[in-house]
C-alpha cells in the first residue's frame, strides 16, 4: 500500500475510535441545515413552478433555484461526502442536487447509490446524481443491471442514465462492457414510460459516437428493433438509426 494509502486508512481508523466521526456528521448535519435555510431563503416560487410546467421535474418538495445557482453554491463545498449525505438527508430536491456535486465519489458504496437511486422521485435528479456522481464511483459499473429490472421509474431511468453518463466520461472501460450493456437495452427497450426509453436512447447515441468499435454491434440491435411490433421499442431506436445513417462508419 502507498504511503499516502497508509496515512489515510489510520486517519480513518484514528477518527472512527476517537468519537470524531460522530462529531463530523453532527457538524455536517448543522451545516446541512444552514445551507437549507439559504436555500428557502434564496428560493423562488416562479422558479419552483417552473419546474414542472417548462421542464417536466415533478417534485413535492423544491424551493426554486436556477441549475447554476446551485452548482455555484457546490463549488465551495466539494468534495464533503459527509455533508452531501446530510444534504441528501432533507428530501429538498436543491439540496440533493447540490448533494451530488458536493459529495467525494471515491467515498460512494453500492449501498449509497441504491438508496439515493430508491429516493429519486423525478428525471432531472436521477440525471444529476448518474453524470456527477455515481459515473465516477468505484462500483458504477455493477450498478446497471439490478436497475434496470426494477420496476421504480426512477430507478430503472438510472440503470440507462447511468450507461449514458458511462459512455461519455469513462474513457478507460472495456469495449465489452458496453457490448454487454447493449443486450441489456435490448431486454428492457420495450418499456412503455417515455423517460425510461429516452435515457435507453441517449446511451446508445453515446455508445455511437464514442465507441467506433461497436458500431457495427449497435446497427445490428437496431435492425432488429425497428422489426419489433412494439412501439416502444421501435421508439428507443429509431433516433439512432438516423445517427447511423447520417455519420457512416470510417
Amino acid at each position: 500500500m502507498a504511503a499516502t494509502g497508509r496515512a489515510t486508512l489510520a486517519m480513518l481508523r484514528y477518527i472512527e475510535g476517537s468519537g470524531l466521526e460522530q462529531s463530523m456528521e453532527r457538524g455536517a448535519d448543522a451545516r446541512a441545515a444552514a445551507l437549507v435555510t439559504q436555500l428557502h431563503e434564496e428560493g423562488n416560487p416562479k422558479a419552483k413552478a417552473d419546474l414542472g410546467r417548462r421542464y417536466g421535474i415533478h417534485t413535492d418538495n423544491a424551493v426554486g433555484l436556477s441549475m447554476a445557482r446551485m452548482k455555484a453554491i457546490a463549488v465551495s463545498l466539494a468534495p464533503d461526502h459527509e455533508l452531501a449525505i446530510s444534504l441528501w438527508a432533507t428530501g429538498i430536491y436543491e439540496a440533493r442536487t447540490i448533494a451530488t456535486y458536493v459529495d467525494d465519489p471515491r467515498l460512494v458504496s453500492v449501498e449509497q447509490m441504491d438508496a439515493w437511486c430508491a429516493d429519486c422521485d423525478n428525471w432531472a435528479i436521477v440525471d444529476s446524481a448518474c453524470f456527477t456522481l455515481f459515473d465516477k464511483a468505484p462500483d458504477a459499473w455493477s450498478r446497471l443491471e439490478p436497475w434496470a429490472v426494477s420496476d421504480h421509474e426512477f430507478t430503472k431511468r438510472a440503470s440507462f442514465a447511468l450507461l449514458w453518463a458511462l459512455a461519455l466520461h469513462d474513457k478507460n472501460a472495456d469495449d465489452s462492457l458496453f457490448s454487454e450493456a447493449l443486450e441489456l437495452i435490448e431486454v428492457n427497450a420495450s418499456d412503455p414510460r417515455p423517460l425510461v426509453t429516452k435515457a435507453q436512447t441517449m446511451a446508445l447515441r453515446a455508445i455511437v459516437l464514442k465507441r467506433p468499435k461497436l458500431r457495427s454491434e449497435v446497427d445490428s440491435l437496431v435492425s432488429r428493433l425497428l422489426e419489433s411490433s412494439d412501439a416502444p421499442t421501435r421508439r428507443v431506436v429509431r433516433p439512432i438509426e438516423k445517427v447511423l445513417r447520417s455519420s457512416p462508419a470510417g
